[in-house]
């Protein structure tokens, strides 16, 4: 896959009804469309989660996304007392996680988290500096969902992590998921795309300009805009093909 950063019918009255019946519908006055009402994220929250007292330890709140079909997964490491559990939801379904690996003062956490999905087992390893930098996932077993890849970042008491997940389709007929995770505070952005049907990775990041306009860190190219809880937009890649993007916030 190319890098993408260089990247019910409705039939009408008249065909249904005599032309004397349609004749009078049309010298009625047209009624205007109604606007679409903006897509919103009813279950994502609109200020950060993480406690300001773990901003700077591996302790808190860490937000993901993931392609192994799509979806998304927060890890809540003692943010709000002991408990240490993570949420993935993927392709709809939701899956909550548990580790019994407690968190020590200073030191980095390295954990496996637990749970089943459908009946199986569901084992993903999470691993993060005492700093709370470079959050990461070193191994999953998702049964169903081989070759998972996950991005994930530190939310802090004054900088909101989203995620959204999406897609992508080129002027050549090839299309792809599109999932991304951004801080309009920080002004920045990053994710992960995959072409449908393969295991072709592609990591994306930039920053996001105006407070709406997505622009790929690589080329100064705005890939998006982000209007509340919606991404949309289109550019030419590198090979001259255009790229259409979508997405919607869902954590």
């Amino acid at each position: 896959m190319k890098k993408i950063n260089q990247l019910p019918l409705l039939l009408s009255a008249c065909a249904l009804l005599a032309f004397s019946a349609c004749k009078k519908d049309k010298d009625k006055d047209p009624q205007p469309d109604s606007p679409a009402t903006p897509y919103t994220c009813a279950a994502c929250v609109s200020s950060p989660e993480a406690k300001a007292e773990n901003d700077g330890s591996s302790r808190g709140i860490y937000k993901g996304i993931l392609i192994a079909s799509t979806g998304t997964i927060k890890f809540n490491v003692g943010n709000d007392g002991s408990s240490i559990t993570a949420i993935m939801v993927i392709d709809g379904t939701s899956v909550t996680l548990s580790s019994s690996i407690t968190w020590e003062q200073g030191e980095a956490y390295v954990a496996p988290f637990t749970g089943t999905l459908d009946g199986d087992e569901v084992s993903i390893t999470f691993s993060v500096q005492a700093d709370g930098s470079n959050p990461v996932v070193t191994s999953s077993s998702i049964p169903g969902h081989p070759n998972a890849v996950f991005t994930l970042a530190k939310e802090t008491s004054n900088a909101l992590i989203e995620g959204f997940e999406g897609t992508y389709s080129l002027s050549d007929g090839k299309k792809g998921t599109f999932n991304i995770l951004l801080s309009r505070a920080l002004g920045k952005w990053g994710g992960v795309a995959r072409e449908n049907g393969t295991t072709d990775d592609d990591d994306i990041s930039g920053t996001i300009q105006g407070g709406s306009k997505l622009i790929d860190s690589d080329n100064g190219t705005q890939v998006g805009t982000l209007s509340g809880d919606e991404i949309s937009g289109s550019f030419q890649d590198s090979d001259g093909k255009t790229v259409t993007v979508s997405g919607k916030r869902t954590l």
